[in-house]
């Protein structure tokens, strides 16, 4: 198993262990995201992860509940999916254009966009549910230095995040990433 692998599983069983932890009728509550329930964090995921991780490299994409009726069984089915590209061999090497991004295989797609991603999304379900909201500090660490690189104003045309939320210059890393990813902490 690669440490790209095993990355993604760290971070998508702290996203399953919040999920695991919602209260059914926690997952109606207003998530950070404008306009979201947790259970559209779930569905966000679950409906833009395969056409970025699977589809393009010719990855199984298996039938999933609804995330309606069950989000955590959706999230499990599509994170198992992208689990099982990330240890064959034939699909982690595969390159595809990724947008305006360039060329990317599965393996450093996921660590680059998909990774984080859930990473995020774990603080947001666990604020959403009243959850504990502690993220892995190294890969806080990660997506923090990465995000930080970024422009703001090319982050924010991005759709996926919104201006950054100011915090005291001494903030964590933790406290830092939420803001900069438009979250307010």
């Amino acid at each position: 198993m690669s440490e790209i692998s095993e990355r993604f599983r760290n971070i998508a069983a702290q996203f399953t262990e919040r999920a695991k932890a919602v209260p059914e009728q926690a997952w109606d509550n207003p998530a950070p995201c404008e306009g979201w329930v947790a259970r559209d964090i779930v569905r966000h995921m679950v409906a833009w992860m395969p056409d970025m991780f699977l589809r393009p490299f010719d990855a199984a994409v298996s039938p999933a509940p609804s995330v309606d009726d069950d989000p955590l069984g959706a999230w499990e089915r599509m994170r198992d999916d992208i689990q099982a590209a990330l240890e064959d061999p034939a699909l982690t090497e595969r390159e595809q254009e990724v947008g305006p991004m360039g060329q990317f295989t599965l393996a450093q797609s996921v660590d680059t966009f998909g990774t984080p991603d859930v990473l995020i999304h774990t603080w947001d379900l666990a604020r959403s549910a009243g959850l504990d909201e502690t993220l892995d500090e190294t890969e806080v660490g990660r997506a923090l230095a990465a995000l930080s690189s970024i422009d703001e104003e090319m982050l924010t045309a991005s759709g996926q995040f919104g201006p950054r939320v100011e915090v005291p210059a001494d903030a964590d890393e933790q406290t830092r990433l939420i803001a900069i990813s438009g979250r307010t902490p």
